[in-house]
């Protein structure tokens, strides 16, 4: 067998074509009833089917700042899976889906144009986008399956009902109510009551009329000529998913949302008023039984809005010719903060201004969810070739929600310290009910700023801007920020120019105290020295707490206990003279409660005693391992195997490599030269 042979073979045996035929479904009109009474919920509204495709993909509760919140795992497992993930909005999106559920339960957000409003780049449109690609996938599940139907012609084709409607629409009106009870029988209180509401669309009123005259009224020989299908929705297709995007207004007019005149078919149905000589083909036409996204839906012609009154509120569009007709569909638009501006100070859109529910989406405002964003794209996996030293995500992630947020009243909080709370950090003094009451006091917080967009342009070009390197730093992305400022669309005064520059050098010394940190810790992480230095401080501690006195390990003589050595290990994280016989009786305590509990004490499950520790050996070792003769290019071999010793530390444990271990080792060096090492 030929290799093309093979290969179709083996695609032939992963082909599911009972998968197939489920989804092409076809049957009769009585067979349909019988697929209602076992499954009900195929005659769901819209925005029924929208909500319980949310549900479908599963929730959970999760807290910030004391109060519960429900993450839907549709914006986080299914988008992540379409590579379209969602962070740091979590607010937003309960916000969103309480709308859904609330015009899914018929309380009147269904008679609304849901307008997600918020600055660019914000995922109005990824959240849009999700919507569409979860109906689809739902619509070919069985829990979200639905139908229309096809009227059998003359020839022996079948045409199927332009606006994809509901079977049940067939049922003529004075057999509704009994149709609707027999189909409800038996129900509990929490089952799904099916309801049949909504006409025939024109095309249909007629060919209905035309085939009951054709049986003599007989309604049961009517349904002969019909034929049940299961629908697929399909953005590509057209098929109860539709998209309407602003052009120019000489180029588009309404009938882009309602159809128009087929005038090849005029000349064969003898007039322009016959449905069949109609394109039912307009995006609120196609959209039934799904959703129709409006791209940015405010720089529309006010002559579309007007139409959207109609869809929204009544459920109804006008198109050319016809009478009124029943939609089905969930209207969904977005728009940025200058065109809904200019909606509210429009008088003559006050119908539209009160027939919007607006939903905000922000920019992220809390530091992990913004590195998620960039790490979604800037991976090992994505990017080849080149490595990305540690903190370049998050250093230009900081920076871009530090023009995000709002100057904080406190006097005694900067805005990195504000940053710092809303990642979860804590401050001296600051609480999480104190992080509530900034948020509160900043409204419009994350409403203007940087965009990631703007973000992800500049890494992309620190990428590529320099072909000769194999590393990425958080100077090349930081530069690349800084120059392209002068030509940022969005900053159109001198102020905010200063503002972000301003931030940039803020960032820059965050940087340098983080890897300040590092390089202390990465010299510092002699397992053996600091289990010493542990051993040391705590017999002098225990010896002190108990009033005795400590034998020297080298004469063997009783001594008191070193205070000298005490102090220089808690100066390194601030216990104050006045605190440290609280500090060291906390400590005692702590190992006491281990003993108890048959466990050994170990320096590591104490974070502030290991951090203490580490930068105690950090200023023992320092000197020896002359960091600073890096800057001087002139290194012994000593020197140099200690060194090599800290680089390997850093490539094993903070991610670096060879490049930008060395870097950041001469960076630090540089620092230490000019001797500005902190604490």
């Amino acid at each position: 067998m030929s290799t093309g042979k093979t290969i179709l073979h083996s695609m032939r045996q992963q082909l599911n074509l009972s998968d197939y035929r489920k989804k092409h479904w076809e049957g009769s009109f009585d067979e349909y009833l019988d697929i209602v009474c076992k499954r009900p919920e195929v005659t769901r509204s819209a925005y029924q089917r929208l909500y319980d495709m949310l549900l479908s993909h599963g929730t959970e509760e999760i807290y910030e700042q004391k109060e519960k919140i429900t993450r839907y795992k549709f914006f986080t497992d299914f988008a992540a899976q379409q590579g379209d993930a969602i962070f740091g909005l979590d607010r937003t999106l309960m916000n969103l889906v309480n709308t859904f559920k609330a015009a899914a339960k018929g309380y009147g957000t269904d008679r609304r144009v849901l307008l997600l409003h918020g600055p660019v780049g914000s995922s109005k449109s990824t959240i849009a986008r999700l919507l569409k690609k979860g109906l689809e996938q739902y619509a070919r599940t069985d829990e979200g399956m639905l139908f229309s139907y096809a009227w059998k012609m003359e020839n022996g084709t079948w045409s199927k009902c332009p606006m994809h409607e509901e079977p049940l629409h067939l049922a003529p009106h004075e057999l509704r109510p009994a149709l609707a009870a027999r189909l409800n029988e038996n129900k509990g209180p929490n089952d799904y009551v099916v309801t049949i509401q909504g006409e025939l669309c024109p095309f249909c009123r007629h060919m209905y009329n035309e085939y009951l005259a054709k049986h003599d009224g007989d309604w049961n020989r009517m349904l002969e000529d019909i034929k049940v299908f299961r629908l697929i929705l399909s953005e590509q297709d057209r098929i109860g998913i539709g998209t309407f995007q602003p052009k120019d207004e000489k180029n588009q007019d309404s009938t882009e949302l309602t159809g128009d005149i087929n005038y090849r078919k005029i000349a064969e149905y003898g007039t322009d008023s016959d449905p069949r000589a109609f394109n039912f083909d307009g995006e609120l036409n196609i959209a039934n039984r799904g959703l129709v996204e409006f791209i940015e839906v405010l720089k529309l012609d006010v002559a579309f809005l007007y139409d959207l009154l109609g869809a929204s509120q009544e459920h109804k569009i006008k198109p050319k010719k016809f009478a009124h007709t029943d939609i089905d569909e969930v209207i969904l638009g977005h728009t940025n903060e200058p065109e809904y501006r200019r909606l509210q100070n429009n008088e003559f859109m006050e119908a539209l201004r009160d027939r919007t529910v607006k939903i905000d989406v922000p920019y992220v405002s809390r530091l992990k969810d913004e590195i998620k964003i960039y790490e979604k794209d800037f991976n090992a996996e994505r990017v080849k070739g080149k490595h990305i030293a540690p903190h370049t995500i998050e250093i230009a992630a900081m920076w871009a929600v530090l023009t995000r947020l709002n100057p904080p009243k406190h006097a005694n909080l900067t805005l990195l310290q504000k940053l710092k709370l809303y990642n979860g950090k804590t401050l001296p003094g600051f609480t999480e009910d104190n992080v509530v009451e900034l948020k509160r006091e900043a409204i419009s917080e994350g409403m203007s700023g940087i965009s990631p967009r703007y973000i992800q342009d500049k890494i992309s070009n620190a990428l590529v801007a320099h072909p000769e390197e194999n590393c990425v730093n958080p100077f090349m992305v930081l530069h690349e920020l800084e120059v392209g400022l002068r030509h940022h669309s969005l900053i159109t005064s001198q102020d905010q120019l200063q503002h972000c520059r301003e931030l940039l050098s803020v960032v820059k010394e965050e940087y340098e105290d983080i890897v300040k940190n590092e390089v202390q810790r990465a010299i510092a992480a002699d397992e053996d020295a600091l289990t010493r230095l542990c051993s040391n401080y705590i017999d002098n501690v225990k010896a002190y707490t108990q009033r005795e006195k400590v034998r020297n390990r080298y004469t063997g003589n009783y001594e008191e206990p070193d205070e000298r050595l005490m102090r220089s290990v808690e100066e390194k994280i601030d216990i104050p003279e006045g605190r440290k016989d609280d500090f060291r009786r906390e400590i005692m305590n702590y190992i006491g409660a281990l003993a108890i509990d048959g466990k050994k004490f170990d320096y590591k499950t104490n974070e502030r005693l290991q951090k203490a520790l580490e930068l105690k050996l950090f200023e023992d070792q320092k000197d020896t391992i002359k960091l600073t003769s890096l800057v001087s290019s002139v290194v012994d071999k000593a020197t140099q195997e200690k060194i090599d010793v800290v680089k390997s530390r850093l490539i094993r444990n903070y991610g670096y490599c060879d490049v930008c271990s060395t870097d950041v080792l001469s960076f630090v060096a540089s620092i230490f030269a000019r001797g500005h090492a902190k604490k």
